[in-house]
């Protein structure tokens, strides 16, 4: 008999059951589990296996970090006697609200204006179009050498941008910076030089934001890409693996992009997928973790829930495209197993899916298991994945805010939470890449928000949420009824893994629901005192 149907007909307290399989029996109950129960429990487990190993290439990476600290990029080892040619591009899509910092930033660069070339590459569909290019005229007419160019098909998105730009571009050597970024005036003189070694295709710098502390949500997204590039930049470059230009911030040369393929656009992230082409050819890329870009991050939780599965779906397609190449190069197996794992985490949200649809079932099935037995089960399982997040991220700041770190210890939940969030964007972004589900480049908004709060509901371009913000509600009520059942069974062992899932859920449909009625209940206003101005 199922012990989900034993379960639910236990003669004992839940408090009695949990005495007597605590003392008598660690693994008590493991007898009483029938073909459905392991039809559960199989699934269910080989799925957190498979979690634990990308929790445990966190540990990995940290080690990787800390084991080859003494071979951090330094000084470059010769420096040019003369300057090459650069050119800067900066490719935007209806940006309204930061072309003209962007512009002014990089016209602030320093650099010989005979040997710089800056192209403005506009896609915008509105004013923007007509606005950036004012903003260039101006420019010029001061003496600066930016050039404009406008595309009315959006052909192959930023990708196809870029390589239009190419064909026109007079440096040896491209910068990228994305709309929302402001170059320090020094950055060109701190990179070109790595490039006197041939050998050398990209040099990336950090990024660093304009508004980590607006709110919660910043924080935890300033937290997230810390991570990502004190630690995985970090142990990448140093180790001699394989690490992606990150799409802005960074400097390419342009022999490079050509050797490689181009820019090509048939991924969403078409940075990784030239990185990895180009180091598959054999170019060396330079990270410079002590030379940061200020850059805008998403204040609000649709916004950033659609870059990340922008990335997510990008990342996705890129490990589809190019893993069978990376996996028969003639390259250490090293080399190969840490791109696997560098393309491959975003399955982890399927996987969180299933295991959310499991948890409850599982949860029934163990009723008659003994603490220590779910011990034994459960703690290596927890201790790969949960206890693997919370090092890495703590880590990571500890590394880049030695003397103001601790802080971050107490936005863990927040952190945990905000990944809980993703779960449903992202495994729809993800089987999208697995089966072949095309979709166009959804650009993230961004108003040139600082550290102080502003009011949003004036700004254009926020995509609406549709059903999103209703599943996760939906999702996050099942966890509460699992919460409950929890607290009825006696096993609060699992009920702070419940709440994290049912506040991340919650949080975010209900965020973005709240963030949308208020936009609307703006516009309203405008166009009431619109309409009573004409009246």
């Amino acid at each position: 008999m199922s012990s989900i149907y034993l379960a639910l007909l236990a003669p004992k307290s839940p408090a009695e059951r949990l005495i007597q399989n605590a003392f008598n029996n660690p693994f008590a109950g493991i007898h009483q589990l029938a073909w459905f129960d392991w039809a559960m429990m199989i699934p269910y487990f080989t799925v957190l296996i498979i979690l634990s190993i990308y929790g445990l290439h966190r540990y990995d990476i940290i080690r990787t970090y800390f084991k080859h600290r003494k071979n951090a990029t330094g000084a470059p080892a010769k420096r040019w006697e003369q300057l090459p040619p650069v050119t800067i591009q900066l490719p935007i899509y209806n940006e309204r609200y930061v072309v003209e910092r962007l512009v002014e930033e990089c016209c602030k660069i320093e650099y010989p204006k005979d040997l710089l070339q800056i192209q403005v590459l506009d896609d915008s569909t509105d004013d923007t179009a007509a606005y950036a290019e004012a903003i260039v005229e101006r420019y010029q007419a001061l003496g600066y050498p930016i050039v404009y160019k406008h595309r009315t098909n959006r052909h192959g998105f930023k990708a196809g941008a870029l390589q239009e730009g190419l064909e026109t571009a007079t440096g040896d050597f491209v910068a990228v910076f994305d709309a929302d970024f402001l170059p320090p005036a020094d950055f060109l003189l701190r990179t070109i030089h790595h490039f006197t070694d041939p050998t050398i295709g990209v040099v990336q710098t950090r990024w660093s934001y304009l508004n980590k502390d607006y709110n919660f949500l910043t924080e935890v997204e300033a937290m997230l890409l810390d991570g990502h590039f004190i630690l995985e930049h970090g142990a990448r470059s140093r180790a001699g693996y394989f690490f992606n230009f990150n799409g802005t911030a960074g400097i390419l040369r342009k022999a490079m992009i050509a050797d490689a393929g181009g820019w090509q656009h048939d991924t969403l992230t078409e940075d990784s997928d030239l990185s990895y082409r180009a180091q598959l050819k054999g170019w060396r890329f330079v990270y410079l973790p002590g030379l940061d870009c200020p850059s805008e991050l998403p204040v609000e939780m649709h916004g950033f829930q659609v870059q990340q599965s922008r990335w997510a779906k990008g990342l996705t397609q890129v490990a589809k495209k190019l893993l069978p190449d990376i996996l028969k190069a003639p390259i250490p197996f090293r080399v190969k197993a840490e791109a696997f794992l560098h393309l491959t985490p975003n399955i982890s949200y399927p996987l969180m899916i299933v295991v959310s649809a499991l948890m409850l079932p599982v949860m029934i099935v163990r009723f008659y298991m003994g603490i220590w037995q779910m011990l034994f089960l459960d703690l290596p399982l927890i201790a790969a994945s949960f206890w693997s997040i919370s090092l890495f991220y703590v880590v990571a700041q500890r590394e880049l805010y030695p003397r103001n770190w601790k802080r971050s210890v107490f936005m863990l939940p927040m952190l945990m939470a905000v990944g809980v969030a993703l779960t449903i964007i992202n495994t729809r972004a993800v089987l999208e890449a697995i089966f072949g589900v095309e979709t166009s480049f959804v650009r993230t908004p961004k108003f040139a928000i600082g550290e102080k709060p502003m009011k949003l509901e004036t700004k254009k371009y926020r995509a609406r949420s549709g059903w999103l913000p209703y599943a996760e509600i939906a999702v996050g009520t099942y966890f509460l009824g699992m919460s409950i059942f929890a607290i009825s069974i006696y096993n609060f062992f699992s009920l702070p893994f419940l709440l994290l899932f049912v506040f991340g859920y919650y949080w975010a449909g209900f965020a973005t629901l709240y963030q949308e009625y208020q936009s609307k209940l703006r516009w309203l206003k405008a166009r009431n005192l619109e309409l009573a101005r004409q009246a």
